[in-house]
């Protein structure tokens, strides 16, 4: 006897339907399982056996053919073990004859099996439930941990399974542990964070441009000696940027499911991520791919920051493959079976030290390198790859007076108010061009069409271009910062002051990294 059980898969962050058609005839005893499984998924028929066997059920000493379809592309994971447990009970008449049927018909499967018969959780969750939906059918079952998860889509039922018993009951008799048709508030709402930039003591100019940066989703680098508070204000970041809508937090909540991270009991991924990977990561880690490709920090950074702390130390080769997602807001990952995409819309914090000693112009240090030293620590940063950052500022030391002063710096909730305004004013403006949701990611048509410049505005550019020596990418960076600038004060066209504000985040030292 033959039978369909819907299941799904997932392919980058999206996820597409399986068909796992179970047949079961006289025979020798075997379990072949064809259609491309990866090791999990082979590995799957010694769970289900033991899953079946330990749930009180009868596990047919038969030939037993497993198709995993569409057949041509590779199945990895263990969320089939489900499907095809349920499978096997229905071609072997354990579930009954009709009662089961129509519920095999509407809902998609997924889980791993332990094997005392409990369901564990899988990766995907969302992806699948929103393929789910996507097919039309009437709703999922899913591991009770991925149940939250999975409430997130509208108008779909999810069924929770604790273990293979519950799933039985549920084909069987329509009862369950709880059948959710409502999903969670997914509206947008402010996050409370640990940190906030009222525990900042000076570095005025810092927080300015961090400001900026966070109201025009701008790439920043910050250059200064050790212990002047760049890692301090680039973990603070996140709490001056708008909440996460409702669009790039379903985003964001599947590329962190697809890669396992995400906490079990959670619905959507509120907060914007932060992420700060170690200099010793592989290009790899922080694209993303390997044997069995996964997203990489910078895909897990989307709709967030990713920083980037001592940013010489990382690997050349490392830096320069971030030239991709920084331009275009996604990765592609190609392998000879298959191409993948992940999104990476992020925004780039780095910092470094101004030399190998970290004290070159610092006025309370001395610095002990010489100017080749200097020179080649600081060309480990190509040029094309700080071309790519829009502003580059300087953090100097932090004076004892401002350290030890009582004074609170500003508190993020009110950074966080103007920031959300600019981006307002962003959104309006962009309402017709998809890919474009900030100044950042205007392309040199916006350009013309959204930044026109005051007549002494236009003459201040030209001569900071030319005594700058800055390149045509450069030019258009200090455009979409004056822009930025003007939508912080909520100015129409940009004046000398913004553009001049502009120019100061692109010219440090030359003999650096401006």
């Amino acid at each position: 006897m033959i039978a369909t059980v819907y299941s799904a898969a997932v392919l980058g962050i999206d996820a597409y339907r399986v068909d796992v058609e179970v047949d079961v005839t006289k025979g020798l005893p075997s379990f072949a399982t064809v259609g491309l499984p990866q090791g999990a998924v082979k590995e799957g028929r010694e769970r289900v056996n033991a899953a079946i066997v330990n749930s009180g059920l009868e596990f047919p000493l038969m030939r037993i053919t497993v198709n995993l379809a569409p057949a041509d592309i590779r199945k990895e994971g263990s969320a089939f073990d489900l499907p095809v447990a349920i499978g096997l009970l229905a071609a072997t008449g354990q579930l009954g004859k009709n009662n089961a049927r129509k519920p095999l018909e509407d809902f998609v499967l997924i889980g791993e099996l332990g094997l005392e018969g409990d369901v564990r959780p899988v990766r995907g969750a969302l992806s699948i439930a929103l393929a789910a939906k996507g097919a039309g059918l009437r709703g999922v079952i899913v591991p009770f941990a991925n149940l939250e998860e999975a409430r997130v889509v509208d108008g779909l039922s999810v069924v929770p399974a604790r273990n293979l018993s519950q799933v039985i009951d549920f084909l069987k008799n329509g009862t369950c542990v709880e059948e959710s048709r409502d999903p969670p508030c997914a509206e947008t709402q402010i996050v409370h964070y640990d940190v906030d930039f009222s525990d900042v003591r000076g570095q005025e100019h810092a927080k300015r441009a961090l400001e900026v940066a966070a109201a025009g989703g701008h790439n920043l680098l910050m250059v200064g000696p050790p212990g002047s508070g760049k890692t301090m204000l680039a973990r603070r970041l996140p709490t001056i940027l708008p909440a996460l809508s409702l669009d790039e937090a379903l985003e964001t909540t599947k590329i962190h499911s697809v890669a396992g991270l995400l906490p079990p009991g959670t619905s959507l991924v509120r907060a914007r991520p932060f992420r700060a990977p170690h200099h010793t990561i592989s290009d790899a880690g922080l694209i993303g791919g390997g044997t069995h490709p996964r997203p990489g920090e910078v895909s897990l950074a989307h709709g967030g920051v990713l920083f980037l702390d001592e940013l010489p130390e990382f690997r050349k080769n490392v830096l320069e493959v971030l030239r991709q997602p920084l331009e275009d807001g996604s990765v592609t990952i190609s392998r000879a079976a298959m191409s993948l995409s992940y999104p990476s819309q992020f925004m780039l914090a780095a910092a470094m030290n101004p030399c190998p000693c970290g004290y070159y112009g610092d006025r309370g240090h001395t610095c002990s390198c010489n100017e080749q030293t200097i020179a080649r620590y600081r060309s480990r940063v190509s040029g094309p790859l700080l071309d790519r950052i829009d502003l580059h500022i300087e953090v100097p030391a932090v004076p004892y007076k401002e350290l030890s002063g009582d004074r609170a710096g500003e508190s993020s909730a009110s950074i966080r108010e103007r920031v959300s305004c600019a981006r307002e004013l962003q959104q309006e403006r962009f309402s017709g061009r998809g890919g474009v949701f900030a100044n950042a990611h205007m392309t040199p048509r916006d350009l013309r069409k959204h930044c026109k410049l005051e007549r002494g505005a236009e003459s201040l550019l030209t001569a900071a271009i030319a005594r700058l020596r800055l390149s045509a990418r450069a030019y258009h960076r200090i455009l979409k910062l004056s822009r930025t600038i003007a939508d912080l004060v909520g100015e129409t066209r940009i004046a000398d002051s913004h553009v001049s504000e502009a120019v100061q985040y692109r010219s440090l030292d030359r003999r650096g990294v401006g």
